[in-house]
């Protein structure tokens, strides 16, 4: 299986497109070593205030994909002070 999140966030207090790629380089990087996924910006790169993170991770069945999305996007509400606005989910 193969499960795929997209998840927006705003972020208020971001200022300059340097400051959000701080941002968003830190929550990439943690997302890959405490979950093993791929993780990248994928969309928004011209907005300061809006981050949008892809998510893609490989699972042996449904269940264990739902578990790895929903840890990874429960850390993500867990690790930053940007509130999530979006999540689209997709499991193939």
């Amino acid at each position: 299986m193969i499960a795929f999140a997209e998840i927006t966030l705003h972020a208020p207090w971001v200022h300059s497109l340097k400051e959000k790629r701080m941002v968003v380089k830190s929550l990439v990087a943690k997302l890959r070593n405490h979950f093993n996924v791929s993780a990248a910006e994928t969309g928004g790169q011209d907005v300061h205030q809006t981050i949008v993170i892809g998510i893609a991770a490989l699972a042996g069945d449904t269940a264990q994909a739902d578990s790895i999305l929903d840890h990874a996007i429960r850390y993500l509400e867990e690790n930053t002070e940007a509130e999530i606005t979006n999540v689209s989910r997709e499991i193939r």
